[in-house]
């Protein structure tokens, strides 16, 4: 781990396809995200560097519109971010 480097556990991650325009995904590579990422109950692994925030195994490049939402009342936070993976595009949620 680098100095840069930020490396925790969530307990939700949902990826999903975003923008509406950009090229539909194939559906060996919505069902591995559904495996492995979206419809998985375990803590996933999050790290975060310099230029890309891996999830798991998948490795998120090209970061924009980078945001946090905290609700009131509630004891986490949300990181929302759009970028690439896979030659395709995302938007993605950590909780």
């Amino acid at each position: 781990m680098t100095d840069s480097q930020m490396h925790y556990l969530a307990d939700k991650v949902f990826v999903h396809h975003w923008p509406k325009d950009s090229p539909i995904w194939s559906d060996s590579l919505q069902q591995k995200l559904d495996v492995s990422i979206n419809k998985n109950s375990n803590k996933k692994e999050i790290i975060i560097d310099y230029d890309i925030i891996q999830i798991e195994n998948f490795k998120f490049s090209s970061l924009q519109k980078i945001g946090i939402s905290v609700p009131f009342f509630k004891e986490e936070c949300t990181i929302i971010f759009e970028s690439q993976f896979e030659n395709v595009f995302a938007h993605v949620h950590i909780t």
